[in-house]
Protein backbone atom coordinates (compact mmCIF):
# COMPACT_ATOMS: atom_id res chain seq x y z
CA UNK A 1 0.00 0.00 0.00
CA UNK A 2 1.43 3.35 -1.03
CA UNK A 3 2.29 5.91 1.63
CA UNK A 4 1.70 8.79 -0.80
CA UNK A 5 -1.92 8.79 -1.87
CA UNK A 6 -2.87 11.60 -4.23
CA UNK A 7 -6.10 13.58 -3.91
CA UNK A 8 -7.83 15.63 -6.58
CA UNK A 9 -11.01 17.69 -6.43
CA UNK A 10 -13.65 18.61 -9.03
CA UNK A 11 -14.42 21.93 -10.73
CA UNK A 12 -18.20 22.37 -11.17
CA UNK A 13 -18.13 24.06 -14.57
CA UNK A 14 -21.85 23.36 -14.93
CA UNK A 15 -22.62 25.45 -11.85
CA UNK A 16 -22.84 24.53 -8.20
CA UNK A 17 -25.27 24.50 -5.31
CA UNK A 18 -26.55 22.76 -2.21
CA UNK A 19 -28.53 20.09 -4.05
CA UNK A 20 -27.79 17.20 -6.37
CA UNK A 21 -29.64 19.11 -9.08
CA UNK A 22 -29.92 22.89 -9.32
CA UNK A 23 -32.77 24.22 -11.44
CA UNK A 24 -31.78 27.87 -11.16
CA UNK A 25 -34.98 28.70 -9.25
CA UNK A 26 -34.55 30.88 -6.19
CA UNK A 27 -35.10 29.01 -2.89
CA UNK A 28 -37.88 30.06 -0.52
CA UNK A 29 -37.17 33.07 1.66
CA UNK A 30 -35.17 32.10 4.72
CA UNK A 31 -33.67 29.04 3.01
CA UNK A 32 -30.01 28.93 2.02
CA UNK A 33 -29.29 27.75 -1.49
CA UNK A 34 -29.71 28.50 -5.14
CA UNK A 35 -27.58 28.07 -8.23
CA UNK A 36 -24.00 29.30 -8.13
CA UNK A 37 -22.98 30.18 -11.65
CA UNK A 38 -19.73 28.68 -12.90
CA UNK A 39 -17.94 32.02 -13.10
CA UNK A 40 -14.18 32.29 -13.12
CA UNK A 41 -14.45 34.07 -9.78
CA UNK A 42 -16.33 31.18 -8.16
CA UNK A 43 -14.22 28.46 -9.77
CA UNK A 44 -11.11 30.31 -8.61
CA UNK A 45 -12.39 30.09 -5.04
CA UNK A 46 -12.76 26.33 -5.42
CA UNK A 47 -9.35 25.97 -7.08
CA UNK A 48 -7.43 28.07 -4.55
CA UNK A 49 -9.16 26.34 -1.63
CA UNK A 50 -8.07 23.00 -3.09
CA UNK A 51 -4.51 24.33 -3.32
CA UNK A 52 -4.56 25.56 0.27
CA UNK A 53 -5.86 22.23 1.60
CA UNK A 54 -3.30 20.06 -0.20
CA UNK A 55 -5.13 18.69 -3.24
CA UNK A 56 -2.89 18.09 -6.24
CA UNK A 57 -5.27 18.61 -9.15
CA UNK A 58 -8.86 19.34 -10.12
CA UNK A 59 -10.92 17.39 -12.65
CA UNK A 60 -12.85 19.50 -15.14
CA UNK A 61 -15.68 17.63 -16.93
CA UNK A 62 -16.60 17.48 -20.59
CA UNK A 63 -19.99 17.37 -22.26
CA UNK A 64 -22.84 19.47 -23.53
CA UNK A 65 -24.04 20.14 -19.98
CA UNK A 66 -20.94 22.08 -18.83
CA UNK A 67 -18.50 24.71 -20.04
CA UNK A 68 -15.51 23.77 -22.20
CA UNK A 69 -12.74 22.33 -20.05
CA UNK A 70 -9.78 23.62 -22.07
CA UNK A 71 -10.95 27.23 -22.06
CA UNK A 72 -11.95 27.32 -18.40
CA UNK A 73 -8.78 25.72 -17.07
CA UNK A 74 -6.54 27.92 -19.22
CA UNK A 75 -8.15 30.91 -17.51
CA UNK A 76 -7.90 29.33 -14.05
CA UNK A 77 -4.20 28.66 -14.53
CA UNK A 78 -3.76 32.43 -14.28
CA UNK A 79 -5.77 32.76 -11.06
CA UNK A 80 -4.15 29.86 -9.18
CA UNK A 81 -0.56 28.94 -8.37
CA UNK A 82 0.12 25.24 -7.87
CA UNK A 83 -3.01 23.24 -8.68
CA UNK A 84 -2.89 21.02 -11.75
CA UNK A 85 -5.87 20.63 -14.05
CA UNK A 86 -7.18 17.22 -15.06
CA UNK A 87 -8.82 18.29 -18.31
CA UNK A 88 -11.46 15.90 -19.63
CA UNK A 89 -11.84 15.78 -23.38
CA UNK A 90 -13.20 13.48 -26.10
CA UNK A 91 -10.62 12.25 -28.60
CA UNK A 92 -13.14 11.87 -31.41
CA UNK A 93 -13.92 15.59 -31.47
CA UNK A 94 -10.45 16.99 -32.09
CA UNK A 95 -7.65 15.86 -34.39
CA UNK A 96 -4.74 14.10 -32.61
CA UNK A 97 -2.09 16.49 -33.90
CA UNK A 98 -4.10 19.49 -32.71
CA UNK A 99 -4.69 17.84 -29.33
CA UNK A 100 -0.97 17.13 -28.93
CA UNK A 101 -0.23 20.77 -29.79
CA UNK A 102 -2.91 22.07 -27.38
CA UNK A 103 -1.48 19.97 -24.56
CA UNK A 104 2.07 21.13 -25.23
CA UNK A 105 0.93 24.76 -25.34
CA UNK A 106 -0.97 24.36 -22.07
CA UNK A 107 2.07 22.78 -20.39
CA UNK A 108 4.31 25.62 -21.52
CA UNK A 109 2.12 28.49 -20.41
CA UNK A 110 0.88 26.84 -17.19
CA UNK A 111 4.39 25.67 -16.26
CA UNK A 112 3.56 21.98 -16.34
CA UNK A 113 0.13 21.90 -14.69
CA UNK A 114 -1.84 19.82 -17.22
CA UNK A 115 -3.17 16.28 -16.81
CA UNK A 116 -5.49 14.72 -19.39
CA UNK A 117 -8.65 12.69 -18.77
CA UNK A 118 -9.53 10.91 -22.01
CA UNK A 119 -13.30 10.30 -22.32
CA UNK A 120 -14.28 7.92 -25.11
CA UNK A 121 -17.98 8.60 -24.53
CA UNK A 122 -20.68 6.17 -23.44
CA UNK A 123 -23.78 8.11 -24.47
CA UNK A 124 -24.46 7.66 -28.18
CA UNK A 125 -27.03 10.47 -28.28
CA UNK A 126 -24.59 12.96 -26.79
CA UNK A 127 -21.83 11.80 -29.15
CA UNK A 128 -24.12 12.34 -32.13
CA UNK A 129 -24.90 15.84 -30.87
CA UNK A 130 -21.17 16.57 -31.21
CA UNK A 131 -21.08 15.07 -34.69
CA UNK A 132 -19.69 11.64 -33.74
CA UNK A 133 -21.66 8.74 -35.20
CA UNK A 134 -19.31 5.82 -34.48
CA UNK A 135 -20.53 2.83 -32.49
CA UNK A 136 -19.10 2.19 -29.03
CA UNK A 137 -16.51 -0.43 -30.02
CA UNK A 138 -15.34 1.76 -32.89
CA UNK A 139 -15.00 4.73 -30.55
CA UNK A 140 -12.64 2.74 -28.35
CA UNK A 141 -10.55 1.66 -31.34
CA UNK A 142 -10.35 5.27 -32.45
CA UNK A 143 -9.25 6.29 -28.95
CA UNK A 144 -6.40 3.79 -29.12
CA UNK A 145 -5.29 5.17 -32.49
CA UNK A 146 -5.58 8.71 -31.18
CA UNK A 147 -3.42 8.04 -28.14
CA UNK A 148 -0.78 6.26 -30.20
CA UNK A 149 -0.44 9.27 -32.49
CA UNK A 150 -0.39 11.78 -29.62
CA UNK A 151 2.21 9.90 -27.60
CA UNK A 152 4.47 9.55 -30.65
CA UNK A 153 4.17 13.27 -31.33
CA UNK A 154 5.11 13.99 -27.72
CA UNK A 155 8.16 11.77 -28.25
CA UNK A 156 9.27 14.18 -30.96
CA UNK A 157 8.52 11.91 -33.92
CA UNK A 158 7.35 12.95 -37.33
CA UNK A 159 4.28 10.73 -37.52
CA UNK A 160 2.83 9.04 -40.56
CA UNK A 161 -0.13 6.92 -39.53
CA UNK A 162 -3.02 5.31 -41.39
CA UNK A 163 -5.45 3.52 -39.09
CA UNK A 164 -9.03 2.35 -39.23
CA UNK A 165 -10.36 5.76 -38.15
CA UNK A 166 -7.46 8.23 -38.08
CA UNK A 167 -4.84 9.22 -40.61
CA UNK A 168 -2.02 11.78 -40.44
CA UNK A 169 0.91 12.47 -42.74
CA UNK A 170 4.10 14.26 -41.74
CA UNK A 171 2.61 15.25 -38.37
CA UNK A 172 4.86 17.15 -35.96
CA UNK A 173 4.51 19.68 -33.15
CA UNK A 174 6.98 22.52 -32.72
CA UNK A 175 7.11 22.40 -28.91
CA UNK A 176 7.16 19.23 -26.83
CA UNK A 177 5.31 19.12 -23.51
CA UNK A 178 7.64 19.21 -20.53
CA UNK A 179 6.72 17.11 -18.67
CA UNK A 180 4.44 14.95 -20.79
CA UNK A 181 0.90 15.18 -19.39
CA UNK A 182 -0.14 12.02 -17.63
CA UNK A 183 -3.15 10.38 -19.28
CA UNK A 184 -6.12 9.34 -17.13
CA UNK A 185 -8.79 7.08 -18.56
CA UNK A 186 -11.78 5.00 -17.50
CA UNK A 187 -13.52 2.17 -19.32
CA UNK A 188 -14.95 -1.00 -17.82
CA UNK A 189 -15.67 -2.94 -21.01
CA UNK A 190 -13.07 -5.27 -22.57
CA UNK A 191 -12.43 -2.66 -25.27
CA UNK A 192 -11.89 0.02 -22.64
CA UNK A 193 -9.50 -2.14 -20.66
CA UNK A 194 -7.50 -2.85 -23.81
CA UNK A 195 -7.04 0.88 -24.41
CA UNK A 196 -6.07 1.44 -20.78
CA UNK A 197 -3.54 -1.38 -20.77
CA UNK A 198 -1.91 -0.14 -23.96
CA UNK A 199 -1.79 3.62 -23.55
CA UNK A 200 -2.72 5.26 -20.25
CA UNK A 201 -0.86 6.21 -17.08
CA UNK A 202 -3.75 6.16 -14.60
CA UNK A 203 -6.85 3.97 -14.87
CA UNK A 204 -9.91 5.52 -13.20
CA UNK A 205 -12.80 3.46 -11.90
CA UNK A 206 -16.16 4.52 -10.51
CA UNK A 207 -16.75 4.16 -6.78
CA UNK A 208 -17.83 0.55 -6.51
CA UNK A 209 -17.30 -1.51 -3.31
CA UNK A 210 -13.64 -2.41 -2.66
CA UNK A 211 -13.96 -6.04 -3.80
CA UNK A 212 -15.34 -5.00 -7.19
CA UNK A 213 -12.63 -2.37 -7.53
CA UNK A 214 -9.96 -4.94 -6.63
CA UNK A 215 -11.24 -7.31 -9.31
CA UNK A 216 -11.13 -4.58 -11.94
CA UNK A 217 -7.63 -3.48 -10.87
CA UNK A 218 -6.43 -7.06 -11.21
CA UNK A 219 -7.81 -7.32 -14.75
CA UNK A 220 -6.31 -4.02 -15.91
CA UNK A 221 -2.95 -4.68 -14.25
CA UNK A 222 -2.72 -8.12 -15.89
CA UNK A 223 -3.60 -6.70 -19.31
CA UNK A 224 -0.98 -3.97 -18.91
CA UNK A 225 1.66 -6.49 -17.79
CA UNK A 226 1.01 -8.53 -20.94
CA UNK A 227 2.06 -5.43 -22.86
CA UNK A 228 5.09 -4.77 -20.69
CA UNK A 229 3.49 -1.78 -18.99
CA UNK A 230 2.43 -0.68 -15.51
CA UNK A 231 -0.64 1.42 -14.74
CA UNK A 232 -1.56 3.36 -11.61
CA UNK A 233 -5.14 3.28 -10.34
CA UNK A 234 -7.56 5.97 -9.23
CA UNK A 235 -11.19 6.15 -8.16
CA UNK A 236 -13.95 8.74 -8.68
CA UNK A 237 -16.14 9.38 -5.64
CA UNK A 238 -18.25 12.03 -3.92
CA UNK A 239 -17.76 12.71 -0.22
CA UNK A 240 -19.99 13.73 2.67
CA UNK A 241 -17.71 13.90 5.69
CA UNK A 242 -18.63 15.41 9.05
CA UNK A 243 -17.36 15.52 12.62
CA UNK A 244 -20.04 12.99 13.54
CA UNK A 245 -21.42 10.19 11.37
CA UNK A 246 -25.06 11.07 12.03
CA UNK A 247 -24.58 14.56 10.65
CA UNK A 248 -23.08 13.16 7.45
CA UNK A 249 -25.96 10.74 6.91
CA UNK A 250 -28.47 13.51 7.61
CA UNK A 251 -26.84 15.55 4.85
CA UNK A 252 -27.02 12.58 2.47
CA UNK A 253 -30.73 12.20 3.15
CA UNK A 254 -31.25 15.94 2.66
CA UNK A 255 -29.53 15.80 -0.74
CA UNK A 256 -31.71 12.94 -1.88
CA UNK A 257 -34.90 14.51 -0.51
CA UNK A 258 -34.24 17.58 -2.64
CA UNK A 259 -34.70 15.55 -5.86
CA UNK A 260 -38.37 14.96 -6.83
CA UNK A 261 -39.41 11.36 -7.51
CA UNK A 262 -40.41 12.27 -11.07
CA UNK A 263 -36.91 13.63 -11.70
CA UNK A 264 -35.32 10.43 -10.39
CA UNK A 265 -37.54 8.34 -12.68
CA UNK A 266 -36.62 10.50 -15.68
CA UNK A 267 -32.88 10.38 -14.88
CA UNK A 268 -32.92 6.61 -14.38
CA UNK A 269 -34.73 6.04 -17.69
CA UNK A 270 -32.16 8.19 -19.46
CA UNK A 271 -29.20 6.42 -17.80
CA UNK A 272 -30.53 2.99 -18.76
CA UNK A 273 -30.02 4.02 -22.39
CA UNK A 274 -26.29 4.56 -21.81
CA UNK A 275 -23.82 2.30 -23.61
CA UNK A 276 -21.30 2.70 -20.78
CA UNK A 277 -20.41 -0.50 -18.93
CA UNK A 278 -19.34 1.59 -15.96
CA UNK A 279 -22.71 3.35 -15.89
CA UNK A 280 -24.46 -0.02 -16.03
CA UNK A 281 -22.47 -1.15 -13.01
CA UNK A 282 -23.38 2.08 -11.20
CA UNK A 283 -27.09 1.44 -11.87
CA UNK A 284 -26.84 -2.11 -10.54
CA UNK A 285 -25.69 -0.80 -7.16
CA UNK A 286 -29.06 0.76 -6.36
CA UNK A 287 -31.40 -0.65 -9.02
CA UNK A 288 -33.20 2.67 -9.26
CA UNK A 289 -34.59 2.28 -5.72
CA UNK A 290 -34.20 4.41 -2.59
CA UNK A 291 -34.45 1.31 -0.39
CA UNK A 292 -30.87 -0.04 -0.40
CA UNK A 293 -28.52 2.82 -0.93
CA UNK A 294 -25.73 1.98 1.53
CA UNK A 295 -24.16 -0.63 -0.76
CA UNK A 296 -21.09 -1.08 1.45
CA UNK A 297 -20.22 0.44 4.84
CA UNK A 298 -20.10 4.23 4.33
CA UNK A 299 -20.55 3.85 0.54
CA UNK A 300 -23.81 5.50 -0.49
CA UNK A 301 -25.33 5.10 -3.96
CA UNK A 302 -27.92 7.84 -3.57
CA UNK A 303 -26.02 10.27 -5.80
CA UNK A 304 -26.58 7.94 -8.75
CA UNK A 305 -30.35 8.26 -8.42
CA UNK A 306 -30.27 11.89 -9.42
CA UNK A 307 -27.36 12.12 -11.87
CA UNK A 308 -25.14 10.06 -14.14
CA UNK A 309 -21.44 9.32 -13.94
CA UNK A 310 -19.94 9.04 -10.47
CA UNK A 311 -22.90 7.68 -8.55
CA UNK A 312 -21.52 6.89 -5.09
CA UNK A 313 -20.33 8.89 -2.10
CA UNK A 314 -18.27 8.14 0.97
CA UNK A 315 -20.54 9.13 3.86
CA UNK A 316 -19.67 9.20 7.53
CA UNK A 317 -17.45 10.70 10.17
CA UNK A 318 -14.00 11.87 9.13
CA UNK A 319 -12.53 8.76 10.74
CA UNK A 320 -14.94 6.44 8.91
CA UNK A 321 -14.24 8.07 5.56
CA UNK A 322 -10.50 7.80 6.22
CA UNK A 323 -10.93 4.08 6.99
CA UNK A 324 -12.74 3.50 3.67
CA UNK A 325 -10.01 5.37 1.80
CA UNK A 326 -7.40 3.19 3.48
CA UNK A 327 -9.41 0.12 2.46
CA UNK A 328 -9.39 1.25 -1.18
CA UNK A 329 -5.66 1.93 -0.91
CA UNK A 330 -5.12 -1.63 0.30
CA UNK A 331 -6.56 -3.03 -2.95
CA UNK A 332 -4.35 -0.79 -5.09
CA UNK A 333 -6.03 2.62 -5.45
CA UNK A 334 -3.45 5.42 -5.31
CA UNK A 335 -5.42 8.44 -6.53
CA UNK A 336 -8.79 9.77 -5.41
CA UNK A 337 -10.84 12.18 -7.55
CA UNK A 338 -13.45 13.63 -5.21
CA UNK A 339 -16.34 16.07 -5.19
CA UNK A 340 -19.30 17.12 -3.05
CA UNK A 341 -22.27 19.48 -2.87
CA UNK A 342 -21.58 22.35 -2.68
CA UNK A 343 -18.05 21.83 -3.94
CA UNK A 344 -16.51 24.65 -1.96
CA UNK A 345 -17.93 23.73 1.45
CA UNK A 346 -17.51 19.97 1.02
CA UNK A 347 -13.92 20.58 -0.01
CA UNK A 348 -13.25 22.12 3.40
CA UNK A 349 -15.05 19.35 5.30
CA UNK A 350 -12.83 16.73 3.65
CA UNK A 351 -9.64 18.77 3.61
CA UNK A 352 -9.85 19.80 7.25
CA UNK A 353 -11.39 16.60 8.59
CA UNK A 354 -10.09 13.63 6.60
CA UNK A 355 -6.71 14.60 5.16
CA UNK A 356 -5.09 15.23 8.58
CA UNK A 357 -6.16 11.73 9.68
CA UNK A 358 -4.61 10.22 6.55
CA UNK A 359 -1.44 12.20 7.16
CA UNK A 360 -1.30 10.88 10.72
CA UNK A 361 -1.63 7.33 9.36
CA UNK A 362 1.28 7.92 6.98
CA UNK A 363 -0.91 7.61 3.88
CA UNK A 364 -0.70 11.19 2.64
CA UNK A 365 1.49 14.23 2.86
CA UNK A 366 0.74 17.77 1.67
CA UNK A 367 2.41 18.59 -1.64
CA UNK A 368 5.07 21.28 -1.29
CA UNK A 369 6.03 24.07 -3.68
CA UNK A 370 8.97 21.99 -4.90
CA UNK A 371 6.53 19.41 -6.28
CA UNK A 372 5.26 21.67 -9.04
CA UNK A 373 5.29 19.66 -12.23
CA UNK A 374 7.27 22.14 -14.35
CA UNK A 375 10.90 21.14 -14.70
CA UNK A 376 12.17 24.63 -15.33
CA UNK A 377 14.33 25.30 -18.36
CA UNK A 378 12.77 27.27 -21.18
CA UNK A 379 15.93 27.28 -23.21
CA UNK A 380 16.11 25.14 -26.32
CA UNK A 381 12.50 25.54 -27.36
CA UNK A 382 13.54 26.68 -30.80
CA UNK A 383 14.68 23.11 -31.51
CA UNK A 384 11.26 21.72 -32.44
CA UNK A 385 11.96 18.01 -32.44
CA UNK A 386 14.12 17.61 -29.34
CA UNK A 387 12.56 15.20 -26.86
CA UNK A 388 11.41 17.03 -23.75
CA UNK A 389 12.59 15.78 -20.36
CA UNK A 390 10.10 13.79 -18.34
CA UNK A 391 9.60 14.06 -14.63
Amino acid sequence: MTADLRFHWFLPTQGDGRGLIETGDAPPAGTAGGLREASIAYLTRVATAAEDLGFEAALTPTGGWCDDAWVVTAMLAETSERLRFLVAFRPGLVAPTLAAQMAATFQWHSEGRLLLNVVTGGDAAEQRAFGDFLAKEERYRRTGEFLEIVRRLWDGETVNYAGEHLRVEGATIHRLPDPRPEIYFGGSSPAGIEVAASHVDVYLTWGEPPAAVAEKIERVAAAAAERGREVRFGIRLHTISRDESAAAWAQAERLLASVPAATIARVQARLRESESEGQRRMLELHGGSRDRLEVYPNLWAGVGLGRGGAGTALVGSHAEVAERIEEYAEVGVEEFVLSGYPHLEELYWFGEGVLPLLERRGLWRPPGPAELAFSGGREGTAVPFAVGARR
